[in-house]
């Protein structure tokens, strides 16, 4: 499965999620007149604050948890699962619940993003 692919500006943070990237030397996603880098998944929580998202399978769905605090500083801004055939997100402020329900899809992949430790994955078995 193709992953999910993120660019994030160096200068104002700026957050863009990439359908389709160009492969040209010297080509790419520019903000704040510099190329965009990008942000690769962690998949290993060696944190105090949990970010690897988890789930539990129940019947023909998972529910998806992320056991990290929600203040209005520090917290997961959204969770994004997927798959073959499409994305699935919740977009999260402070305060609210890190949660989510979708249809079980083994190899799916699930996304979360902390606004100060980054990107997060886990693959669903």
């Amino acid at each position: 499965m193709k992953e999910l692919k993120l660019k994030r500006c160096r200068k104002c943070n700026a957050l863009v999620k990439v359908l389709e990237d160009c492969n040209c030397k010297g080509c790419g996603i520019i903000c704040c007149d510099e190329a965009m880098e990008e942000v690769k998944a962690n998949s290993v929580d060696a944190s105090f604050e949990r970010h690897i998202p988890t789930y539990e399978k129940g019947g023909d769905n998972i529910h998806i948890k992320v056991d990290h605090v929600m203040e209005e500083d520090h917290y997961i801004e959204w969770i994004l699962v997927k798959t073959e055939k499409e994305n699935r997100e919740i977009i999260l402020k402070p305060k609210e619940t890190p949660e989510m329900t979708v249809p079980y899809e083994k190899g799916a992949l699930i996304y979360a993003y902390c606004n100060k430790h980054g990107l997060w994955k886990t693959v669903v078995e």
